[in-house]
């Protein structure tokens, strides 16, 4: 099977088909394929699913996956790695459009919840459109501001990605879904506050008896508040395990654990390996690269 590497932060590439030049491969970096014209099935993974113009689907490192072409068809790839997410990074408590790293951990760690196309809302439909139209405009012109023009862009495309993430019921379950998803974004965007997950503040942000809240959540996801946001807090430690060069110091102040041993303790009892070792094990897989196999 081939592998695909990227070895710069960000691009963009358009290309229309009438048959697939690529079999089943796999890719190191992350990857956002618009389909502007023509049908056909897309793979990924184990699912299969017809696509067609405007679906919009979302790739992780080392998903597999092929397409196998109905009629001609344009795809238009967005293709960036951790190189590009740590650079969008801002430490402004003041950007209105606020920190798109963040936003794309948001997706990133709920990406089970939706095979297939990721614009559920239709009305986003037609933004996509216009913002992807733009992007096919502007990203082979060499002029002022090329660059930050695209990256608007791009991260305007992310965001409505994320909105439409967020409409997603995470589980169905005995308790109201409009407030189950308002908790689970609730938490999501809160993490790396941890003064606002407290007990006490979920159940007067939610009109949720204190007594009950704690079971509410756990009805929710199965788990109880502090595991819950345990668990969601390694997923984030997990992504910049593997996706950045970011120190272990830097990652306990971002996530709030008391220091690194605290890291390294947690880490290791939810996980079986150390946060070190962990690192050197993924970086080994991201680097390894078989030959085809046919």
């Amino acid at each position: 099977m081939e592998v695909l590497n990227l070895f710069k932060p960000f691009d963009i590439a358009y290309i229309e088909e009438e048959v697939c030049p690529m079999g089943q491969h796999r890719n190191n970096f992350f990857e956002l394929v618009y389909i502007v014209k023509g049908t056909g099935t897309f793979h990924n993974n184990q699912h299969a699913f017809q696509y067609e113009p405007e679906n919009l689907f979302l790739l992780m490192p080392q998903d597999v996956q092929y397409t196998r072409i109905k009629s001609r068809t344009g795809f238009l790839f967005i293709r960036f790695n951790g190189i590009y997410l740590e650079a969008q990074r801002t430490g402004s408590t003041h950007s209105n459009l606020g920190d798109w790293a963040k936003k794309l951990e948001f997706i990133f760690h709920n990406n089970h919840h939706f095979p297939g196309c990721i614009l559920y809302n239709s009305a986003d439909r037609p933004i996509v459109n216009a913002l992807i139209n733009a992007l096919m405009l502007e990203y082979p012109r060499e002029q002022s501001l090329r660059n930050e023009v695209v990256q608007q862009l791009v991260n305007t495309i992310i965001t409505i990605v994320a909105r439409n993430v967020s409409l997603l019921t995470p589980e169905k379950t005995a308790v109201n879904s409009e407030v189950s998803n308002d908790i689970i974004g609730y938490i999501h965007q809160n993490i790396y506050y941890p003064e606002n997950l407290r007990a006490e503040k979920l159940a007067a942000r939610f009109n949720i008896s204190p007594n009950y809240i704690s079971e509410y959540v756990k009805k929710l996801t199965g788990e109880s508040i502090q595991r819950y946001v345990t668990n969601y807090k390694l997923k984030l430690v997990e992504t910049r395990l593997q996706y950045s060069d970011m120190r272990m110091s830097e990652i306990v102040d971002e996530l709030g654990f008391t220091d690194e041993s605290h890291l390294n303790r947690t880490f290791k009892k939810y996980t079986g390996i150390n946060p070190t070792d962990y690192r050197k094990k993924m970086w080994a897989e991201r680097n390894y690269q078989p030959g085809l196999s046919g």
